[in-house]
Formats: structure tokens, C-alpha cells, sequence
């Protein structure tokens, strides 16, 4: 297909681009996402999510592309103005919003309550596919996984990891429904020492940092439990908490 070369702020699909990266209302409505980089480009094209668009930095490079893509061309000054990122390598391309094949019950499963850090649920969904757990469940107000900064943290993972979104009520009923236990994250009395449990069949809840778990969702946990420390450490952010979980749910 032709590559068209862009030379404009004010071309309709650098604005385009530019909303995909920075309004997650707009991504909702226009069902895609942006994302960024050769890596990210070369795991959705072995994944074989949709991709509908590519911008190249400069030209364009020897990837073989699924019929219908549509590429442009943009120099450094305007490629840079498109990405979120900075002196990205480029391209960026727009990706459909898309389900994650996932034909058997859930065995594993963390979820995340309010970690607004794109970094760490980024990293979070690329712990959990690099140790096998079947799926990652946003809870409340977690970070958009469909932001360019949440999807780069993946490191293409999200092209493969089962990722839901849902509400306390929600997690509860898919506990039910795959006959798990639900385990919660917490500085409590009554939290045991995460390597006394047995973490098979089980979904494991980490809130942020700085809150931990809301109350309704310690309320529907069927224990909690709590990584052992050096005395007087700071709490591990949620990344570095799930990603201890999730090798003892799998070891």
C-alpha cells in the first residue's frame, strides 16, 4: 500500500493520533489505541491483534504489514509531536481494542485495586503472563490499560494476557464462577505469612501504595495475607508486591 508523508500539525490524522494517546474517552469511542515502538509493533503483529495504521519516523521500514494498513510518513520535528513519548525510535501505529482468546476457566488470577501508576499495571500484566497466571483484574480506578505509557510498561504482553475490567461485585462472581479463593494483600493482624499459604486456585488482590485495599473488597476476601519484611521497611509498591505473589502462586 502507499505511504502517505504528512507535513502538518493540523493534518486530521496527527489529531487523530495525538487524542488516542492523551483522552481515554475519545480511545472508548473510536475502539483503538496507540502505541509506540518497533518491540511493541513486532508482538501485536505475532499476536495478530488488528493494527490499522502506522507513522513512521523519517521512512518507513521492511516490515511486512497485514493488507489494508494504512502508513504515513512524518519527519523527526512532527513525529515527535505526535508521540507521547520522548525521542521515541518510532513508528507509532493504532492497534482495535481487542479481547484476548481465553477458552477455559480461570485457574490464577491478580487483581488490582486503584494502582493508578501506568508503570506498575503495565508491569503487573507483563509479570503475570511471564509467570502463567491466567488472568490480570483491573478493580476501581486503575490506570487506563489502553494508554500509550500503560501499554509500552507490557512489553507486548498486553497482546497476550487475559485483562478484565470490573467492580468488587464482579470480582466476587468470577471467584464464584471459577471456584476461587480470594486472597487480599494487607498490613493487618490477621494477614499470614504469604509462604504459609497455598496460593493454587486463587486470586490475589493488591491495592496502591499509598491506600492499600478498600474495605469492600477486604470484606468479600477469604483471607489476607502479607509479604514478610526487614523491620521497619517501607510497604513494596504494587508492581514489585504482585510480582512476589505471582511467583508464589506458581512455584
Amino acid at each position: 500500500m502507499k505511504t502517505e508523508s504528512i507535513t502538518s500539525r493540523k493534518n486530521t490524522y496527527i489529531t487523530h493520533i495525538r487524542k488516542l494517546c492523551a483522552e481515554n474517552a475519545y480511545r472508548r469511542k473510536c475502539g483503538e489505541y496507540a502505541c509506540d515502538g518497533h518491540k511493541l509493533l513486532r508482538e501485536a503483529l505475532s499476536a495478530g491483534a488488528e493494527i490499522t495504521s502506522v507513522l513512521w519516523k523519517k521512512e518507513a521500514a521492511d516490515i511486512d504489514l497485514p493488507e489494508g494498513v494504512k502508513q504515513y510518513i512524518a519527519d523527526e520535528e512532527l513525529f515527535d509531536y505526535a508521540s507521547p513519548m520522548k525521542n521515541s525510535p518510532g513508528p507509532m501505529f493504532t492497534i482495535k481494542f481487542h479481547d484476548v482468546t481465553f477458552n477455559k476457566n480461570i485457574r490464577s488470577a491478580i487483581a488490582l485495586e486503584t494502582v493508578q501508576d501506568p508503570g506498575n499495571v503495565g508491569t503487573v500484566i507483563r509479570t503475570a503472563a511471564a509467570f502463567g497466571i491466567d488472568a490480570v483484574i483491573l478493580c476501581g480506578d486503575c490506570a487506563d490499560v489502553y494508554s500509550p505509557k500503560t501499554a509500552r510498561a507490557t512489553m507486548g504482553a498486553i497482546f497476550r494476557e487475559h485483562i478484565i475490567n470490573t467492580d468488587v461485585d464482579g470480582l466476587k462472581k468470577l471467584a464464584k464462577a471459577n471456584n476461587l479463593q480470594i486472597y487480599g494483600a494487607a498490613l493487618s493482624d490477621k494477614a499470614m505469612d504469604i509462604r504459609e499459604l497455598t496460593l493454587k486456585k486463587a486470586i490475589v488482590a493488591v491495592g496502591s501504595e499509598g491506600r492499600g485495599l478498600s474495605s469492600e473488597l477486604l470484606g468479600i476476601c477469604d483471607g489476607e495475607l502479607i509479604i514478610p519484611m526487614a523491620p521497619d521497611s517501607e510497604s513494596l509498591n504494587a508492581a514489585v508486591a504482585a510480582s512476589v505473589i505471582a511467583w508464589e502462586m506458581t512455584r
